[in-house]
């Protein structure tokens, strides 16, 4: 249960994690992975089939989460199918923010070491940022929640800044054409694209902190709509720019648009860095979230404190973050994370709801 007033957050605050969550790694790496998979310029219909199928997980998601007010999924999972096969799924949703944490925290550091701290060991990058995150989510959901509204409207105005400020490397033709070679094409990234929308998760734990639980379906239909409209924006914008052969060539194609123009006597003539750092605070909480998550995780399935937890997985985390030797490495587990985002949180939520239907109709 969650019990302490102070844990409760906002309609609005839940829509900014989600949103947070979402627009972390995958916005600078989209364009790349989407046209791999298309290889034709309709990449943006793929992202918006993948955000519509997201969406529609979220609402079963939320739907599940809405019938067991005050308890995360850790806690109602039991309540459906045993404790046993409860726990035992829940240790598998904790495993997987354990992962999916790490993966954060070392595209952090890959991006910091690359175009900000060059040849800054990764270990110096990396444990800061944890020592920080450990702090914040030692305080709860609330003191993350505030943070994010502070980083949140600030990510989307410079985002949307440099964005359109690359209108002068713009080419329409670069679009063209649409559906060329038929609908095919576009129905193979779907894959691709829903997986950078894998924030629906979130909400097997959030809604037992919201103030208005009945909202989660309003919450998951905002927080789908936000991403999918920047991450519209962000394919069109690059790959106008570069071209699709032009992108599939670039690790990250969103910052290399950045850095593809300068304007002359302005206060910033070149704006990448000020995008990289305010997209290191985004990145930071899309760890924060994860890491809260599998920390409360253990917490409630060991009756253990929060704060003892946090500090425990902490080498764990770091030593998952520290496995990759290079950057196809996480990429490759990347695309595992995703994957499997897709099995678990596609098929598990879908279920559960059906089995609770079903005894209820029995009740």
């Amino acid at each position: 249960m969650i019990s302490n007033p102070k844990d409760k957050i906002t309609t609005s605050q839940t829509v900014i994690i989600l949103v947070s969550y979402i627009i972390a790694v995958g916005i600078l790496t989209l364009p790349r992975v989407t046209v791999d998979e298309v290889n034709t310029p309709d990449v943006w219909i793929s992202v918006i089939i993948g955000g519509l199928i997201a969406l529609f997980i979220s609402i079963i998601i939320a739907k599940l989460s809405q019938q067991f007010p005050e308890k995360t999924f850790y806690q109602y999972s039991q309540e459906i199918v045993g404790k046993a096969v409860g726990r035992f799924i829940s240790c598998i949703i904790i495993l997987y923010f354990l992962i999916l944490s790490a993966f954060e925290i070392r595209v952090l550091a890959e991006i910091t070491e690359f175009y900000l701290l060059e040849r800054t060991p990764f270990w110096a990058i990396i444990m800061p940022m944890m020592w920080v995150g450990i702090y914040l989510i030692s305080g709860g959901i609330n003191p993350m929640a505030r943070l994010m509204e502070i980083i949140f409207p600030v990510t989307v105005v410079v985002l949307l800044l440099v964005l359109f400020m690359s209108v002068d490397v713009f080419e329409i033709n670069n679009l063209r054409p649409v559906l060329g070679v038929g609908i095919a094409p576009p129905l193979k990234g779907i894959k691709t694209t829903a997986l950078s929308f894998t924030c629906f998760e979130a909400m097997l734990f959030l809604v037992a902190f919201m103030k208005q639980p009945e909202k989660s379906v309003k919450v998951v239909l905002i927080a789908t709509i936000i991403p999918l409209i920047l991450y519209v924006v962000t394919v069109v914008m690059v790959i106008g720019a570069f071209s699709i052969d032009g992108v599939v060539t670039r690790t990250w194609p969103t910052i290399d648009l950045i850095q593809s123009y300068e304007f002359e006597g302005m206060l910033f003539e070149r704006f990448e860095s000020l995008l990289l750092a305010i997209w290191v605070m985004q990145i930071f909480s899309t760890f924060i979230i994860t890491y809260y998550a599998a920390s409360l995780g253990v917490a409630q399935l060991s009756n253990k404190g929060l704060v003892p937890v946090i500090f425990g997985i902490l080498p764990v985390i770091y030593l998952i973050a520290m496995t990759p030797k290079n950057i196809n490495d996480l990429q490759t587990l990347g695309d595992i994370i995703g994957n499997a985002a897709l099995i678990i949180f596609g098929i598990i939520p879908i279920l559960f709801l059906s089995i609770n239907k079903v005894k209820g109709a029995k009740g």
